[in-house]
């Protein structure tokens, strides 16, 4: 025989029974437990506090300032030096982006199909492949742009092969070089930012892609698409964080890249981080400098936030 379970008594009134009483307090979560996150986020803080912002309000502080390295500087908020910066040194800032979209488009153009193979084809030798795409970075950045003023030298292979194709000469007619030679011209800046900056639109290229599952383009296959409709319709579509964040990755620091225009370039092919440069070394002109950084800034966010919307994705991998 069974016997039932003794009935809940009902409160007074027949109302309904009382709900679950509320966890007591030794369950609640403690103070200590709950700042923990904070507290981990503290040194990350610290960090953009001491070396992001406090240079940051330096400079604008800067940049508003009149009077000469002998008698001092002054905050006497003249915002006229950011006028007479962009239109003195417009050019400057016009090629600094003109030469960082053609090396994000040539690394886009080179790293996709290799993050590509690595992704799909490699194999075994995924691991080894990515090793040499990233080994650059174990060699100073100096060294690797010095090292293109002997690939590119006058009289070198590389020069000899595009002579013997003649690209040379449609590159003269394009005033992208100068006399059949590479060296001090846009060529050879060009050039220097694509190799530096390659290994940044590759690593997102191959993180975005390696994500993707391979069964999807064998039911693209089941679907009889081609293996290019695949490709259109599958695989870069879901790679385009990827692509955006390599893009990313690539042209900013490439604008305010100076050291392949000095090295590589010219007088005439100077960007506007060899002006930055020279007002803060050698003029000594230290506001209008920092408002030329504050502007050089400002247009990258901007591009960056016109860039995002029309990508149409906010993810980045």
């Amino acid at each position: 025989m069974t016997t039932a379970a003794p009935a809940t008594p009902l409160p007074a009134g027949g109302g309904p029974a009382p709900a679950d009483q509320p966890p007591t307090a030794d369950h609640r979560p403690s103070r200590r437990r709950r700042a923990i996150p904070y507290l981990l986020l503290l040194p990350g803080i610290a960090w953009l506090l001491v070396f992001f912002v406090a240079p940051t309000v330096y400079q604008a502080s800067t940049s508003v300032q009149t009077g000469s390295l002998e008698k001092g500087y002054q905050v006497t908020w003249h915002f006229a030096t950011y006028a007479d910066a962009v239109a003195e040194y417009w050019p400057h800032f016009a090629k600094s982006f003109f030469f960082a979209a053609i090396a994000t488009v040539l690394c886009l153009a080179i790293g996709y199909p290799l993050a590509y193979t690595i992704a799909f084809k490699a194999g075994r030798w995924r691991n080894v492949i990515l090793v040499m795409v990233i080994a650059p970075f174990f060699t100073s950045f100096l060294i690797r742009t010095l090292a293109w003023k002997t690939i590119l030298s006058d009289g070198g292979y590389v020069v000899r092969v595009l002579d013997t194709l003649h690209i040379l000469a449609v590159t003269d007619a394009l005033h992208f070089t100068q006399g059949h030679r590479l060296l001090a011209t846009p060529f050879a800046v060009v050039c220097g930012l694509t190799y530096n900056f390659l290994p940044f639109m590759i690593l997102p290229l191959y993180s975005s892609l390696e994500r993707i599952d391979p069964r999807l383009h064998e039911a693209a296959g089941d679907l009889y698409a081609r293996p290019f409709t695949t490709f259109r319709k599958v695989t870069f579509p879901i790679s385009l964080p990827g692509v955006v964040a390599g893009t990313l990755l690539t042209f900013i620091p490439a604008s305010g890249d100076y050291i392949n225009a000095q090295l590589l370039g010219s007088t005439n092919d100077k960007m506007i981080g060899n002006v930055i440069q020279s007002k803060f070394l050698t003029e000594l002109d230290y506001p209008t400098a920092a408002a030329m950084s504050f502007i050089l800034m400002a247009i990258i966010l901007v591009m960056v936030t016109v860039y995002m919307r029309k990508a149409g994705t906010e993810e980045l991998v």
